[in-house]
């Protein structure tokens, strides 16, 4: 049976040198985004004009930065201790979508938004990204973050 004294140093701890998996995932996705951003804002110009164009630049955005806080968040977490990257997890998560909608409340009466291409693209984006970058994503312990890319040899 282990002490309860070292079950506490266990679980405040830090994670130790591990490598900084979620910059990684934060800069692949991040890329990413960038990647299919001017052909999400042409879409939505095309689709609902001016307004469109601007709500989709304005949500792809949002996105990228939702995702940037949640990485350096989980990222320091992880350093100072496991309990903390759990309360991290979750209060992050809770404070970046009060963000959200506390960005969306203040511009959603703007001329230049048109809050369903908003809410739309916002949605979209953020599942699109998420689920490309799983095909990108290693789960081993030998790997931990992006897998690493098979080079073929001639």
């Amino acid at each position: 049976m282990i002490p309860e004294a070292e079950i506490k140093a266990r679980r405040t701890a830090p994670a130790g040198d591990a490598p900084p998996v979620e910059r990684e995932l934060v800069f692949d996705i991040a890329k990413r985004g960038l990647l299919v951003a001017p052909a999400v804002i042409a879409i939505a110009a095309v689709v609902r004009g001016g307004a469109g164009a601007a709500s989709a630049g304005i949500a792809v955005a949002i996105v990228i930065l939702n995702l940037a806080m949640s990485g350096a968040m989980l990222s320091w977490a992880a350093r100072t201790s496991l309990n903390m990257l759990m309360a991290a997890a979750l209060g992050g998560f809770l404070l970046r979508m009060g963000l959200v909608v506390v960005v969306i409340a203040a511009i959603r009466h703007d001329a230049f938004v048109d809050l369903p291409t908003l809410a739309v693209t916002l949605l979209l984006t953020q599942l699109g990204l998420l689920f490309w970058e799983t095909k990108y994503v290693s789960a081993t312990l030998a790997y931990p973050g992006l897998k690493p890319s098979e080079k073929k040899e001639d």
